[in-house]
């Protein structure tokens, strides 16, 4: 009983999967796919029949072939766009932080630019990847022959075959079916019509895109250089993926390439048996060949220069584990703003708390002479000024009473606004919120105070006061004699100003002085044994005579851990950075390796995607041969085996074999062709239903090859003559005249 169940069970099932196919066969057939690229290139969702080109080899008009160089235009342009974005990830908050000052508004802009860049990146690809899939379908006419072809096998097979041979002969016809409708996968074109909707997109996509190149290349011109220590960094992996990818790429070169030189074979066939068309066929093989280069030539090119980058391929990643430097510093860049309010007394115990070496800040002079910590020109993004005397918001933090700036609160906008300072933020706990709403702007005193606790470096930047403020000649003085009366040991104390050397040396000769990117003569003639530079100076030479002169090196700003990661194994000493947390956890140089384990993962991956290609080619030839050797024994067999049927029976009836060429003959043994005697013609009778309308026969269809035993044999005859009798045409012929007298 239980095996009943499960066999109603199993039928039920099936039959539920029969019906979900023939579901998917319905709605998704070739004409649905068809209509959706359609309307994707060219706004039109009705579905048409296909207009072939005129020509095989160009599958669109003349318009369109001339908008085709502005579509590859605009869709190299974004990409280009939008890699570069994404490896300048690094600058982002001071890229929002420019946005601020012209707009007043804070938000990520960083973001939105990426994610639009990133749309019109995929628009474009897209609208790349449907004209290629437009160019390469396969036409309704195809289905319909591989369809009739089928269900003309499936009959003549159920006729003459077995189960077992039928089902083999199935099989064998859908693979080399297969390998036919792969080639008209390539050869069939689509005509292409882009909407003029896209159009006039792509046409101010190219003016847009070309107008962010030029503010890259005017504004910031080092961007590009992050763009060259990110390849310093990733080169080994790049590499590796790249001959991945050759290696998927190649399935689709191979089919191509055997596809063409499919096609080129038969364009031979048809210079012999066509002399007629010699001139256009020569030209179409000449095409095709030229298409074979244009594909296969850059295709091995690139592969061989993959095989053998190495060799030149440098990057500071790739080195021994005993040459590995020690882990560099970090000075909390305002402190820690991603933990606590940047220049908030907070931030720089969250600095300390997670291993800041130094802590970084940025000096103003109140108009009072108070020297404290703020970093933008107004007021307006770290306070609440806004609240509390909105008229004044946009003047300059130096022009206010020390008294005023003390009443300002400069941790609401960090724990309580929607938008935060930085868009990977972890959120705060309820301590750190409550503790941030509460800080006050710091002075540069609370700062030495905290330094000389924790033993910690000083490092800041000292903005001179703006015109009409009464410390405008005197600020550095004043300054110093702050440091200097807050009792902080001079050797914490980076000095980072250029301004008034001497001065600083005669009053305070403990200070370490820091320079910035000055030659090594320079920094020898002020005895300067420590520079402060951006990270993106580290792409000449790595800095490498600064550190063969023994000078201490830090960069700023360092956020990104593969950044971080590249200047661990450039051996540099210090690096100021907002994302101390992340950083600080970080125990190796991440897309770190040794030399040798490059080496054998270099060989390796040669060795394996040579292996790859060559097999895949090699199974593509394969392929095409079996598909041309089963098309041309069922072809062969088929005209051998109707012939032989047909004269068989023609000779049992006595009637004489229309192909006697076909048959084997022979030296000794002829067919003798006897005479005819009659002249009267027969018209050819068509089957009738009751009504006497016309049914429709099924179309002719040779036999295919399989063992038939001489009772088979027999008994196919005995089932034929009775229909070829019924069915038989007159033959035409001549009476034979009398003999003369």
């Amino acid at each position: 009983m239980d095996d009943v169940n499960r066999t109603e069970t199993g039928n039920e099932e099936t039959g539920r999967w029969k019906n979900f196919n023939s579901w998917i066969k319905y709605y998704f057939n070739y004409e649905c796919y068809m209509t959706f690229l359609n309307g994707c290139y060219s706004c039109e969702w009705q579905a048409q029949q296909k207009k072939k080109a005129r020509r095989p080899l160009c599958c669109c008009s003349l318009r369109e072939r001339l908008f085709y160089p502005w579509l590859i235009m605009s869709f190299c342009l974004s990409v280009l766009l939008f890699f570069t974005w994404i490896e300048t990830s690094n600058e982002f908050n001071g890229f929002d932080w420019v946005v601020f000052l012209g707009t007043g508004v804070w938000f990520f802009w960083s973001i939105v630019l990426l994610s639009f860049l990133g749309i019109l990146a995929a628009y474009t690809t897209l609208l790349l990847i449907s004209s290629l899939i437009l160019k390469n379908t396969t036409p309704t006419r195809v289905y319909i022959w591989i369809n009739f072809s089928f269900s003309k096998i499936y009959y003549m097979s159920d006729k003459y075959l077995g189960y077992r041979d039928q089902k083999h002969l199935i099989s064998v016809f859908i693979q080399g079916t297969s390998e036919v409708l792969g080639f008209l996968l390539c050869w069939e074109k689509q005509q292409l019509y882009l909407h003029w909707y896209h159009k006039i997109l792509v046409l101010i996509m190219i003016p847009f895109f070309l107008f962010l190149l030029w503010i890259l290349l005017t504004f910031w011109k080092d961007r590009w250089l992050t763009i060259g220590l990110s390849l310093q960094v990733f080169s080994p992996y790049i590499h590796l993926s790249s001959i991945s990818v050759m290696v998927l790429l190649s399935w689709p070169v191979a089919f191509y390439l055997i596809h063409l030189e499919g096609e080129a074979r038969m364009r031979r066939y048809q210079i012999t048996s066509n002399e007629r068309r010699r001139n256009t066929c020569c030209s179409m093989l000449t095409k095709l060949r030229a298409l074979q280069v244009a594909i296969g030539v850059p295709f091995f090119l690139i592969l061989l220069c993959l095989y053998v980058v190495p060799f030149g391929t440098y990057s500071p990643c790739l080195q021994e584990k005993e040459k590995l430097a020690p882990k560099p510093t970090f000075f909390g860049h305002r402190g820690a703003p991603m933990l606590g309010p940047e220049n908030t007394i907070m931030s720089f115990e969250k600095a300390v708390e997670y291993g800041a070496h130094g802590l970084e800040s940025d000096v103003r002079i109140s108009f009072d002479g108070v020297p404290f910590l703020m970093h933008d020109y107004d007021l307006t993004r770290t306070t609440n000024i806004k609240e509390v005397l909105p008229n004044a918001s946009s003047r300059h933090p130096s022009l206010f009473q020390w008294s005023f700036l003390t009443t300002l609160n400069a941790g609401k906008w960090f724990s309580d606004a929607w938008i935060k300072p930085f868009f990977r933020m972890k959120p705060l706990s309820e301590a750190d919120k409550e503790r941030a709403r509460n800080q006050k702007i710091a002075k540069l005193t609370d700062l030495l105070a905290i330094a000389q606790k924790e033993k910690k470096l000083v490092i800041f930047d000292l903005e001179s006061p703006p015109s009409k403020h009464p410390s405008r000649l005197s600020y550095i003085h004043l300054v110093v004699r702050v440091i200097l009366d807050s009792k902080i040991e001079q050797h914490l104390i980076a000095w980072l100003p250029g301004s008034e050397r001497e001065y600083i040396k005669s009053k305070a000769p403990g200070f370490q002085h820091v320079g910035t990117f000055y030659t090594l003569e320079e920094l020898a003639e002020e005895n300067i044994t420590r520079i402060n530079v951006d990270y993106k100076r580290l792409y000449y030479n790595g800095l490498r005579e600064y550190k063969a002169a023994n000078i201490s090196i830090n960069l700023y700003i360092v956020n990104e851990p593969w950044l971080f990661s590249l200047v661990w194994c450039h051996s540099i000493q210090s690096v100021t950075t907002d994302n101390i947390e992340v950083l600080n956890g970080m125990t190796h140089p991440y897309y770190f390796m040794t030399p040798n384990f490059y080496l054998f993962l270099w060989i390796f991956m040669d060795i394996l995607s040579a292996v790859f290609i060559v097999s895949i080619f090699h199974f593509h030839w394969w392929r095409e041969s079996q598909s041309e050797k089963i098309l041309q024994g069922i072809t062969s067999y088929t005209e051998a085996s109707s012939a032989s049927l047909q004269n068989e029976v023609l000779e049992i009836m006595g009637t004489p074999a229309p192909f006697p060429e076909r048959e084997r003959e022979t030296a000794s043994s002829k067919a003798v062709i006897p005479e005819v005697v009659n002249e009267t013609t027969a018209p050819t009778m068509h089957p009738t239903n009751d009504v006497g309308q016309p049914v429709p026969t099924e179309p002719a269809f040779e036999p295919i090859q399989a063992p038939i035993s001489e009772a088979n044999r027999e008994a196919t005859l005995q089932t034929v003559l009775p229909i070829l009798e019924a069915n038989e045409p007159a033959v035409p012929s001549v009476e034979k005249p009398p003999p003369e007298t």
